[in-house]
């Protein structure tokens, strides 16, 4: 890269209505990190764009200056995505907050990249529906497309790839393109919208996106089941999935993660392992349903299950799974957490997590398994001192020897959170004979390295 222009300042606020850009120190400070345990890095300057217009000029500035642009949503990424690694234009898309267009008899919705997830149901509602995907914290739809987020409705609605029909970028070059359209399934030439999701902003910056949305079902039923091992837990669970259930989310919680969602949320829930679950449909189905899902689980030694079908016992049932890395957090004051993420076939799940807590039980450090087991997924918490370099070692080498399992046994070292800084190895040695091509794709759409550097790959 080359020196940052001492007119930085000055060139940027002339690129953007009412001088939205700024080196403020806070602002830079708050704009260097996101939810992980990577080191902050700082910005040269923080820009807030507020139309595609804006984005194209500042990216045509950035790219005949060779300045690098990293896109920033709200900052709750887990990988180190939106750490301006080369230092650089943090592109902040929060003034680009509106919702376009909702095209409810299509099940379509079009929105600017700032829209969060919550603000986005919120204006479903009167139309009767909802956007599905819900990764636990109100992140941006720009950047849970940046890196194809999920989380615990995936296991019926699916990921963030299955929801995105069209979107326009803003390439390095300044160039604007559409990557799909508004029907429902197309076979017409290379598919560059799934290209687009999840490239962590390597190739582009995203302006508009359009999503497909859904009914609220008529009636929800949330609850949750208490088993004796992890094992018994997520053995019940890929047993609710054969039998084709309605059912929406199916999450497990392990006995140290639930300790520290009672100390945290208040709840007295048995600490022992638990699936908390969620079913979605009629209210004469889902009774027979439940029944059922009652019965399956009790073959797997559940010891206790409770449903809820008010829609506040609901809320806070899911808040005290939602709010589990701010528990970790909250309970080891003075540690850092490393939550990190795998996905595996579900015939090799179980295994895995009962692997995944002895390895966290042989390292001595403290931490817990919990994730969406319902499409294979878990994620791993870990606690640990940054000032000691023997408790580094041993959370990467837990981190590491839970990821390379899974890569034996044909999954994926990232679910959901993104390959960022903290999963560039692996993605190397899960990828070998594609690597090359990934970086030719990088080299084609952005020869001269601007957009987010130093992610993905080097």
């Amino acid at each position: 890269m080359t020196t940052i222009p001492s007119s930085l300042l000055k060139d940027l606020r002339g690129l953007t209505a009412e001088d939205r850009a700024t080196v403020n120190e806070t602002t830079l400070q708050q704009h260097s990190k996101d939810e992980s345990h990577h080191t902050p890095v700082l910005p040269d300057i923080v820009v807030y764009p507020s139309s595609t217009h804006e984005v194209v000029s500042i990216m045509k500035y950035a790219n005949e200056h060779l300045i690098p642009v990293v896109p920033f949503g709200v900052g709750s990424s887990l990988e180190g995505h939106c750490i301006p690694l080369k230092g650089g234009i943090s592109l902040d898309f929060s003034q680009m907050n509106q919702i376009i267009e909702i095209r409810s008899q299509d099940f379509l919705v079009r929105v600017q990249p700032g829209v969060t997830r919550n603000q986005l149901n919120q204006a479903l509602k009167k139309h009767g529906l909802f956007f599905p995907v819900d990764p636990g914290a109100d992140a941006t739809i720009g950047g849970m497309t940046a890196t194809n987020a999920s989380g615990t409705t995936s296991v019926r609605y699916g990921i963030m790839r299955s929801q995105v029909r069209d979107l326009e970028v803003v390439l390095a070059d300044g160039t604007v393109i559409h990557t799909g359209g508004l029907s429902a399934k197309s076979s017409s030439g290379y598919h560059l919208t799934g290209l687009f999701v999840g490239s962590e902003g390597t190739l582009g910056s995203f302006t508009e996106i359009t999503l497909r949305v859904y009914g609220i079902p008529e009636t929800i039923i949330a609850g949750r089941a208490v088993f004796p091992t992890v094992k018994a837990a997520v053995d019940g669970a890929v047993s609710l999935l054969s039998a084709g259930l309605a059912i929406a989310r199916v999450e497990l919680v392990d006995s140290a993660s639930i300790k520290q969602v009672n100390l945290h949320s208040e709840t007295d829930y048995p600490e022992q392992p638990t699936l908390f679950f969620e079913f979605h449909g009629n209210e004469a189905a889902l009774a027979q349903d439940v029944a059922f899902a009652q019965e399956m689980l009790e073959e797997n030694d559940c010891a206790s299950f409770l449903v809820e079908t008010d829609s506040k016992k609901r809320t806070k049932l899911w808040e005290a799974r939602h709010n589990l890395a701010y528990a970790f957090k909250h309970g080891f004051p003075g540690k850092e957490m490393m939550l990190t993420d795998v996905c595996l076939p579900l015939s090799e799940l179980s295994d895995a997590v009962v692997y995944a807590r002895e390895t966290i039980d042989n390292s001595g450090l403290a931490g817990g398994v919990l994730g969406h087991v319902g499409d294979g997924n878990f994620h791993t918490t870990l606690m640990y001192n940054k000032q000691s370099s023997h408790e580094v070692r041993l959370a990467e080498e837990v981190n590491g020897k839970i990821v390379e399992y899974a890569l034996q046994k044909g999954g994926t070292c990232t679910g959901e959170h993104g390959i960022g800084i903290g999963k560039k190895k692996y993605l190397q040695m899960e990828h070998p004979d594609t690597l090359p091509f990934m970086k030719a794709i990088k080299q084609q759409f952005d020869p001269n390295g601007i957009l987010n550097p130093g992610k993905l790959f080097d």
